[in-house]
């Protein structure tokens, strides 16, 4: 205990300070996490701190400073030491780690690779031309393993090759040639390891949400549970309109099938015993004339003469009709396209 106080004392006040600084920054915020900044330019984090100073505080420190500060703070927090690796920096925000890591995540940008870096990934070049007049630079494509030839005036890339492996090192003179053509092997930008809320670490894996997905799987979930309701007519608020009027279309239907004598469905019904009775009549009319009057003949005549007047409509009428039809109907369904609830707002 001695030799502890005796070390301690001896720690200059400008650690002491930092120490304290940092763990101020995580008592002032909700959430805090370890970045990695191997690589990174100054310049470059210099550009990230003043991005990133609406939502969170970047701050860079000796990992040991780090880990004292994270030892101090007790409870849970000292599990985020082992996130400490080589170049590290701290971030503090006040938003949720998903966004922190979407905002971090932004932050990445394409940059070009180094000659002796180890390639992250296959580094291909594509087939097709470059913007290079003939020259000697012909012969620095070739020399860098980039098949490349004269096509219309243009230096041309032969065809799409892998010319460094992922885990290999980068030669200087393809690492040349890739920024020439301005391929960009790298992505460079803060590496969130992990985030920490309120006694939870939260690594990247969890953190990466694909929104799209996410999105897309809440509609179809929604659109599912909508038509099982409707379906299985169980009432709710959401979808009370629609089972109200597919109710109110399955009664009509009904009175009319079974000519139950309703002041709903009389128009339907003296529709229907209309169109029976004409078609009735005309084919009695086919068979012996005196059998219709002369009023039902007349009407006979002007059904036939409409028809045939349809027939031989334009298409460019027959299409305006259509449309005409389908405006009506619109109208017709739009109040209950309206109380679709859900289903209609995502459909």
């Amino acid at each position: 205990m001695a030799e502890e106080r005796h070390h301690t004392e001896h720690i200059p006040q400008w650690k002491k300070d930092e120490i304290e600084n940092i763990k101020e920054l995580i008592r002032s915020h909700k959430v805090f996490g370890m970045v990695g900044i191997e690589g990174i330019l100054a310049t470059k984090i210099q550009k990230i701190r003043r991005d990133l100073k609406d939502v969170a505080v970047l701050k860079v420190s000796r990992n040991t400073l780090t880990e004292r500060a994270l030892n101090q703070l007790g409870e849970s927090i000292p599990e985020m030491n082992k996130y400490l690796d080589k170049q590290t920096a701290l971030v503090f925000t006040n938003e949720s780690p998903f966004k922190l890591y979407k905002v971090l995540e932004q932050t990445k940008t394409p940059s070009p690779i180094k000659g002796g870096a180890i390639a992250p990934l296959d580094i291909i070049v594509k087939k097709g031309p470059t913007s290079f007049p003939p020259g000697p630079i012909l012969g620095e494509f070739q020399s860098a393993g980039i098949p490349a030839s004269i096509e219309a005036g243009k230096v041309a890339v032969k065809e799409t090759k892998v010319v460094c492996k992922a885990g290999e090192a980068v030669p200087q003179k393809l690492a040349t040639m890739l920024s020439k053509l301005e391929i960009y092997p790298l992505i460079i930008g803060l590496d969130l390891r992990a985030a920490y809320d309120e006694g939870t670490i939260y690594e990247p894996e969890l953190l990466a949400i694909d929104e799209g997905q996410y999105f897309s799987d809440i509609i179809r979930a929604t659109q599912n549970a909508f038509n099982l309701s409707v379906n299985t007519a169980y009432p709710t608020s959401a979808t009370i309109g629609t089972l109200l009027a597919k109710a109110s279309v399955e009664a009509k239907n009904l009175g009319v099938n079974a000519v139950v004598f309703d002041s709903g469905v009389m128009d339907a019904l003296l529709a229907k015993a209309h169109i029976q009775m004409t078609s009735v009549a005309s084919k009695a009319a086919d068979k012996d004339a005196n059998a219709v009057d002369d009023d039902l003949r007349e009407a006979l005549g002007a059904a036939a003469s409409a028809a045939a007047a349809s027939a031989a409509a334009t298409p460019s009428e027959k299409k305006e009709e259509v449309k005409e039809e389908e405006a009506e109907e619109e109208e017709d369904t739009s109040e209950e396209d309206g109380m679709a609830g859900l289903g209609a707002l995502f459909g």
